[in-house]
């Protein structure tokens, strides 16, 4: 063979090689989006229907908690039921407050005065968590309605 034939032939492979690295990259690219579209497309739908239902909102009794460092505070909430839980939910019988007022005391019998004056709203999102799980999804969010510290 001559030269000429020999340096035809090399040029010819990485020619090949280049083309089936390029298909191949063109593949995965393809195949991500299509993974993507379908997630985005997909996963959205199913999250918009799953968010509850605002109701009826349910108004607890205020009452006096004393707090650990001494004081005490007079709090009343007001629980925001979701559309199940108004028509009486998982229980088949309509809300009941006591569990929000156990959590109350529970909650804020804990903390001392500074926490009361100062984390306010820290103790509001646990106390919201807590009461959330507690009605196993009948409630979706709570409203102070008093909050007195002395």
């Amino acid at each position: 063979m001559s030269t000429k034939e020999k340096a035809s032939e090399t040029d010819e492979a990485p020619a090949k090689g280049g083309k089936k690295k390029l298909m191949l990259i063109v593949l995965v690219v393809v195949l991500a989006a299509a993974g993507a579209a379908y997630f985005f497309l997909f996963s959205g739908s199913s999250s918009a229907a799953a968010a509850p239902v605002p109701g009826e909102v349910l108004k607890v009794d205020p009452i006096a908690v004393n707090l650990a460092g001494g004081g005490y505070l007079k709090i009343g909430v007001t629980l925001q039921l979701t559309e199940a839980g108004s028509t009486g939910g998982h229980s088949g019988k309509g809300p009941d407050g006591s569990k929000a007022t156990d959590l109350i005391i529970s909650t804020f019998s804990q903390a001392s005065p500074a926490d009361v004056s100062g984390a306010r709203d820290a103790l509001k999102a646990a106390l919201e968590e807590k009461i959330i799980h507690a009605y196993e999804g009948d409630v979706m969010g709570i409203y102070y309605n008093e909050y007195v510290t002395q």
